[in-house]
């Protein structure tokens, strides 16, 4: 009897391009400036990059991409740690509701309309991105109560359940989210943001080489790429004022939203994937 073959063997390869390429390299070099600036995963640039640039379907492209976001992550995480931008215990119960989550999420791609939660999911980024735009005073959060652990593992879920539905990363929810319910400062919140997206993107990378849907070769050159610009990106994040932070993010909400929005429009969702991309 013939070894099973692996994940990575099993992943479609015909008419895709090679992985070191140029182009895939500054898809990487971006998305870590993006992970590093805005504390989420870089898959708004890396999975477009990856059908563009590598000819991947959706489904092998948000799997590849939540592979790496790993390296690019943890770069963030490092550089922002290094400022003393991360709220540890936030970070800890975010991530237990953001995986648990993803994992209800991509139970559930097949029962849910795709649509409407594509819809909903906009008008969340779109409130969101227009309380950002107003001067939003973040002075911190308070002591860490049971009331405040169940509101952020409650954001966890929120986060990685939609990740897990539409392919988005929990970041675009939890920075907003960190900001606005819990006065947690925009460099924190990208901060702790990027210590959740790590075990989360660990999770569904597991997920997706099960079921042959991640290209580690081309995971691995964007995330190489991408780690010193996650730093730079840290490092600019935390010079930046947070009124312009604010801005800053509420636009890429806005990005975020009408993208998902012209894909819904146009008939273009991406394939539903067994975990979330985060982006």
């Amino acid at each position: 009897m013939t070894e099973p073959q692996t994940a990575v063997s099993r992943a479609p390869t015909a008419g895709r391009r090679p992985a070191m390429s140029p182009v895939v390299i500054g898809v990487g070099v971006a998305a870590g400036f993006l992970a590093g600036l805005f504390g989420v995963g870089g898959g708004l640039l890396i999975v477009p990059g990856l059908v563009l640039a590598m000819g991947m379907n959706q489904r092998l492209a948000h799997g590849t991409s939540l592979a790496a976001v790993v390296p690019i992550s943890i770069a963030s995480l490092i550089t922002y740690s290094a400022h003393d931008n991360v709220d540890w215990p936030a970070s800890l119960w975010l991530a237990l509701g953001a995986v648990g989550g993803a994992v209800v999420g991509t139970k559930l791609l097949h029962v849910l309309p795709h649509r409407t939660l594509g819809l909903l999911f906009s008008g969340v980024l779109l409130v969101s991105a227009i309380r950002l735009f107003i001067n939003v005073e973040a002075d911190g959060r308070g002591d860490i109560t049971i009331g405040t652990v169940v509101s952020l593992v409650l954001v966890g879920i929120t986060a990685g359940v939609l990740a897990g539905l539409l392919g988005v990363g929990g970041g675009v929810i939890m920075v907003p989210a960190m900001i606005l319910l819990f006065g947690i400062p925009p460099a924190i919140a990208k901060g702790t943001s990027a210590a959740v997206i790590i075990p989360t993107a660990l999770m569904g990378t597991w997920r997706n080489r099960k079921n042959g849907n991640t290209d580690l070769h081309a995971a691995l050159v964007i995330g190489v790429a991408g780690v010193v610009t996650a730093a730079l990106g840290g490092i600019v994040a935390d010079k930046m004022s947070d009124s312009v932070s604010n801005v800053l993010f509420a636009t890429l909400l806005v990005i975020v939203a009408v993208r998902l929005l012209w894909q819904l429009r146009h008939g273009e969702e991406a394939e539903p994937d067994v975990s979330p991309a985060p982006e």
